[in-house]
C-alpha cells in the first residue's frame, strides 16, 4: 500500500487508509531494522523500534525530500539518539530516499555510508549526532539559521529519554525560548529505558517539568499511534514556542524478547532470537540471508558527499593600522566583524551572517556587531557546548556563523562539539581571545595554551594566529569568505604593529592573507627564528639584541599558521644552520613540533630548539608571565646563542 502524503499537513486527520498504510510501512521498518543489526552483529535495534512510528511521521510530515535534501529552503531534521539508526535508515527508505536493501546490507560496513550512528552522507540525515545531548543544540541551530534567511521552515528534533538529563540539552532548551523560535519541535522517545536499567535507577528526572521549566509547551502522545503523533505535529506547527511531544513507547516494541528490557540495547539477535523476532513482526527470515548474499557481493553504496558552504558576503576592504598605532588584535578584530556585518546587513542576495556570543561580547569585541546587526546576534549566555553545536549546524543551514569566546572556552571546553563541527563539515567561524599567557592575571586555568595541539588533532580545521592588528583585520575578511571551519586565536594585550625594514606596516596597503605562509619579517643568513603569531614582536626584538650585541644577522618568520608549514620558508631557514621556534603554547604540542616533524619529512637539518609553555603558568601580569615563562626577548636571545651553528 502506497504512503500517504503527510508533507505539510495537508489533512486535519489521518484516516483509517492513511493509517493502515502507515502501520504497514512500521511493520517493514522494524524487520528491516533488526535485520540490519543482525547482519552486522552490532548496533541498537531496541531503541530503533521504539522509535519507529516517530521516525515515519516526522520524515513524511517534514518538507524534506530526495530532492531537496541537499538544499538550503527546506525543513531540517536533527537525530539525537543518532545509535537508533537503523529506525531512521528504515523510515528514510519508506519515504523513497534510497533503497531499503542498500541499508540492510551495507550497515556497518566499512566504507558504507550506513554508518552505526547517523552521519550526513545518507540523504535526507542533517546533523552526524555524536554522543547523546547534542542533537537539540543542532535543531536550535537549523531553526535559528531559518528564522534568518525568513524561509518560514520548520526544524525536527529526534530524542531519547535517557539523554534528557545532559547539561547540553538543557542548554539548548533555554536557548531555543530565549530567541523566540517557535519553529523548532523536539520528540522525546520515552520508553523508561536506558543502557544500564530505567530512568528511574540510573537517573531519575521529571522529564515534562524539565522543559516546562525552560518554557516549552510540552505535549504528551502515545509514540506508536500514528494519529495521535500526527495531530500533534499539525498542532506544534501554530504553537507560538518551542514544542516538545513526550511519546509514551514501549522499548523494543513488536519484538517479546525486547520489550521493556536494556538488554537489547545495543545488542544484535542472534541465530533462532532473529528467526523469532522476525516471525513476531510477520517477516520472513530469508530477508537476512538475502541481505548477506549482497553485503558480499555487491559495492558499497557511495553515499552522498557533503561540503561546507560558502557565503555570498561583501568583505569590505582592509583597514591599515599605523606603526604609531597600538592596539589589540581582538579590537582589529571587532572593528572588521562590524564593517562587514554594516555591509550587508538586511541586503538582498547576501548570506545572513550569525554571531554567536557567551556572556562577553565587550571582551571577545563583538559588541558593535551586535548594535549595528541587532537580528544576526544571538546572546546566548554561559551555555558553551550548546553554542558550539547550534553555532556549526547553522554554518550548513544556510548562514555564515561565528561564535567568539575565550580560548579555554570556546576550544578546551568545548573541544567535542568543535570535532563534532569538523566531522559535520561545517561551516563556522571561532575567534578565540584571551589565548596563550597573555591573559597574565586570570591564571593558569584561564590561559590557554593547547589550542594548536587540539585543532592539531582534526582533519578539516584551520587555524590562524595572527601577528598584529592588520593580519588580523585581512584574516577576518578572508576567514568569513573561506569555506569550512577557521579558527582565528589572539591574545588580550595591545601590541605594536609590525613593520618591514623600511617602517611600513608589514601587513598594511596591499598585503592580503595568505593561509599556510609563514611571512619573513626580517632577513638573515646566521639562523632563523619562527614566531607564532603575537610572539613574533618579540622575536624581532630578540633578533635586534642579537644583532647589537653579537653582530649576528637572524632572519625572523610571522607564523600564522601553525597547522600548515611553509616548506619553502622552512628550507630557507635550514640553509641558515638555526632555527629556534617561539610560542606561548605548550611546547609539547605546538608549533615547534609541527615544523620539527615538517623538517624531518623534508630531510631538512639545522640546530633546531623549541620553547614555549613548559608548565602551567603563574598569575601576573602578561610580560611577567612571559618572562617567567623564558619566552621574552632577553631570553629568547639567550637561547638563540647556545644553539650551535653550520
Amino acid at each position: 500500500m502506497k504512503l500517504p502524503v503527510l508533507r505539510n499537513f495537508p489533512a486535519g486527520s489521518l484516516d483509517d487508509a492513511m493509517v493502515r498504510a502507515l502501520e504497514e510501512a512500521a511493520a517493514r521498518c522494524r524487520r528491516n531494522a533488526v535485520t540490519m543489526v543482525t547482519l552486522a552483529d552490532s548496533g541498537h535495534p531496541a531503541g530503533s523500534l521504539s522509535s519507529t512510528e516517530m521516525y515515519l511521521t516526522v520524515y513524511g510530515v517534514a518538507d524534506l525530500t530526495p530532492e531537496n535534501c541537499s538544499g538550503l529552503d527546506r525543513d531540517y531534521v536533527s537525530v539525537s539518539h543518532g545509535h537508533t539508526s537503523p529506525g531512521a535508515y528504515a523510515a528514510l527508505a519508506e519515504w523513497g530516499f534510497f533503497p531499503a536493501m542498500e541499508a540492510i546490507a551495507h550497515f556497518r560496513r566499512c566504507g558504507s555510508p550506513f554508518q552505526g550512528h547517523v552521519e550526513r552522507d545518507v540523504p535526507g540525515i542533517d546533523w552526524g549526532s555524536g554522543n547523546l545531548g547534542q542533537g537539540l543544540s543542532a535543531g536550535v541551530g537549523f531553526a535559528l539559521a531559518q528564522k534568518a534567511r525568513g524561509n518560514g521552515k520548520r526544524t525536527y528534533v529526534l530524542m531519547g529519554d535517557g539523554g534528557q538529563t545532559k547539561g547540553q540539552s538543557a542548554e539548548a532548551r533555554r536557548i531555543a525560548v530565549k530567541e523566540n523560535l517557535a519553529n523548532i519541535t523536539a520528540l522525546v522517545d520515552w520508553n523508561n529505558i536506558q543502557i544500564s536499567g530505567t530512568l528511574e535507577t540510573v537517573m531519575p528526572a521529571d522529564i515534562p517539568a524539565l522543559w516546562k521549566a525552560d518554557g516549552w509547551n510540552v505535549l504528551e502522545c502515545d509514540g506508536h499511534s500514528f494519529r495521535e503523533l500526527y495531530a500533534a505535529l499539525r498542532l506544534s506547527a501554530s504553537c507560538d514556542r518551542p514544542t516538545v511531544i513526550l511519546c509514551r513507547t514501549v522499548m523494543g516494541r513488536g519484538v517479546s524478547f525486547m520489550e521493556n528490557t536494556p538488554e537489547f540495547h545495543g545488542k544484535a539477535p542472534r541465530t533462532e532470537l532473529y528467526v523469532q523476532a522476525m516471525k513476531e513482526l510477520g517477516g520472513d527470515p530469508s530477508l537476512l540471508d538475502e541481505a548477506r548474499k549482497l553485503r558480499e557481493s555487491a559495492p558499497v553504496p557511495a553515499g552522498r558527499h557533503v561540503e561546507p558552504a560558502r557565503a555570498d558576503l561583501d568583505l569590505g576592504e582592509p583597514v591599515t593600522y599605523g606603526t604609531d598605532k597600538k592596539t589589540d588584535n581582538r579590537s582589529a578584530f571587532g572593528t572588521a566583524l562590524a564593517d562587514i556585518g554594516e555591509k550587508n546587513y538586511e541586503s538582498e542576495g547576501r548570506t545572513p551572517l550569525l554571531v554567536f556570543d557567551c556572556d562577553l561580547a565587550g571582551s571577545v569585541k563583538t559588541g558593535d556587531f551586535a548594535k549595528k546587526c541587532p537580528d544576526w546576534f544571538i546572546q546566548a549566555g554561559i551555555q558553551e557546548h550548546s553554542t558550539a553545536t547550534a553555532a556549526g549546524a547553522a554554518s550548513t543551514a544556510g548562514v555564515v556563523s561565528l561564535w567568539a569566546d575565550f580560548g579555554v572556552f570556546g576550544l578546551s571546553e568545548a573541544y567535542n562539539q568543535q570535532r563534532l563541527n569538523d566531522i559535520n563539515s561545517a561551516n563556522l567561524k571561532t575567534v578565540l581571545t584571551h589565548v596563550g599567557l597573555d591573559v597574565g592575571e586570570d591564571g593558569k586555568t584561564h590561559q590557554a595554551i593547547d589550542y594548536v595541539g587540539l585543532l592539531r588533532n582534526t582533519f578539516g580545521w584551520k587555524l590562524v594566529v595572527p601577528g598584529d592588528p592588520n593580519q588580523t583585520d585581512r584574516a577576518t575578511r578572508w576567514a568569513l569568505g573561506e569555506a569550512g571551519c577557521v579558527c582565528i586565536a589572539m591574545g588580550r594585550s595591545k601590541l605594536g604593529v609590525l613593520a618591514d625594514e623600511k617602517g611600513d606596516p608589514l601587513f598594511g596597503g596591499e598585503y592580503r592573507f595568505r593561509y599556510g605562509e609563514a611571512v619573513r619579517v626580517r632577513p638573515g643568513k646566521d639562523g632563523a627564528i619562527f614566531a607564532l603569531g603575537a610572539m613574533t614582536e618579540r622575536a624581532v626584538k630578540a633578533r635586534d639584541i642579537l644583532r647589537e650585541n653579537h653582530g649576528m644577522e637572524v632572519a625572523v618568520y610571522c607564523v600564522s599558521s601553525p597547522l600548515v608549514p611553509d616548506d619553502e620558508a622552512l628550507r630557507e631557514a635550514a640553509g641558515t644552520g638555526r632555527i629556534l621556534t617561539c610560542e606561548d603554547h605548550s611546547v609539547n604540542s605546538g608549533m615547534g613540533s609541527i615544523l620539527a616533524a615538517r623538517m624531518t619529512e623534508l630531510g631538512l637539518s639545522a640546530s633546531f630548539r623549541a620553547v614555549g609553555v613548559h608548565t602551567y603558568g603563574e598569575s601576573g601580569s602578561s610580560p611577567d608571565v612571559i618572562s617567567a615563562m623564558g619566552l621574552d626577548e632577553v631570553s629568547l636571545a639567550k637561547v638563540f646563542e647556545s644553539l650551535p651553528g653550520k
